[in-house]
């Protein structure tokens, strides 16, 4: 039977280059308003924020090309990010992003936003042989604005198995995530990345231990395994 030996919490914040589209619901869009809403907390203002599932599944997808792997093809990616089926649990545990406090001030106080909290920007599709505007091609799209920055928090999860050794298992399961992150930052976050958008930086990394010699409190250690 697997036994759970350590819990590492890695805090960082995540800070936009370019202005970020995850998309949100458009059940609430008037006629004649935006075309393509981001994701928001709707009891909190309509803040934007990251949902974990968007992260956790950018960060895999990266994984799997940088190692060139089929979808679902390597176990150690499947061990660290967890199988579709729920045969086993995922190692990692990738909470939602939300704005920063000083993130919130700015944006409350800017006056040059579209709407509360984001931007609205105008896409055009070209027609290639005229290379006019097609009719109906202008959409309007909501975006955070490049310079916020949102609060992510990660969990990873060591276990003790008969056939894993816990130390082995942790370093690789580190390793895998830092390959993601860094995989992340060279490439995008979100929808039309390859038009501008969704480009970020990780900043402010903190690290946390919980084990059972702290009583499964959180507890800041200065670093983690060297990577």
């Amino acid at each position: 039977m697997k036994q759970l030996v350590k819990k590492i919490k890695i805090d960082a914040t995540i800070k936009l280059i370019t202005g970020l589209h995850i998309g949100g619901s458009k059940d609430n869009v008037e006629i004649g308003g935006i075309d393509n809403p981001v994701i928001k907390i709707m009891i909190d203002k309509g803040k934007p924020y990251i949902p974990g599932s968007s992260l956790k599944g950018k960060m895999r997808c990266l994984l799997e090309q940088t190692k060139g792997v089929k979808l679902g093809g390597s176990s150690i990616i499947n061990d660290v990010f967890g199988y579709t089926d729920d045969k086993s649990i995922s190692k990692l545990i990738v909470r939602d992003a939300y704005l920063d406090d000083k993130s919130i001030e700015l944006l409350d106080g800017c006056d040059n936003l579209d709407m509360p909290y984001t931007e609205n920007k105008y896409e055009n599709t070209i027609d290639r042989y005229t290379g006019t505007t097609i009719k109906g091609g202008i959409r309007q799209t909501e975006r955070v604005p490049a310079g916020v920055s949102f609060k992510s928090e990660f969990i990873i999860n060591v276990w003790k198995t008969e056939e894993y050794d816990d130390k082995k298992d942790e370093k690789c399961s580190l390793l895998m995530f830092k390959d993601a992150i860094n995989a992340l930052e060279n490439d995008y976050l979100g929808g039309s990345g390859s038009r501008g958008y969704g480009q970020i930086k990780f900043e402010g990394w903190k690290y946390y231990e919980a084990s059972e010699s702290s009583e499964w409190k959180m507890k800041e250690v200065a670093d983690l395994i060297s990577w």
